[in-house]
């Protein structure tokens, strides 16, 4: 076989391995993501839970249920819990 053909082949066997790993990260990176911390790239804090588990359920009705309050009930639900969270995060950052 001459030089170019086994250039050709290099180049197809690479090519070829290269898209059987873009299937393979698509399939960790969809479990992974949950275990690597907010500082290396990970989920935040304040993510929604992933679809088919039960607290996506509970937080799909919370959603449902915050929106079909009047807007003067939500406002002030949300300053409530601003104003919980907040009084408890101002301690801890000084």
């Amino acid at each position: 076989m001459s030089m170019r053909s086994h250039s050709l082949l290099l180049l197809v066997v690479l090519a070829a391995a290269l898209s059987g790993c873009g299937t393979v990260n698509e399939k960790l990176s969809a479990g992974m993501g949950d275990y690597v911390p907010q500082w290396a790239g990970g989920l935040p804090a304040d993510a929604p839970p992933r679809p088919g588990t039960p607290q996506y359920e509970a937080y799909m009705k919370e959603r449902e249920r915050k929106r079909l309050l009047p807007a003067a009930d939500r406002e002030r639900e949300e300053q409530a819990q601003k104003g919980a969270t907040g009084s408890a995060s101002g301690d801890a950052v000084r």
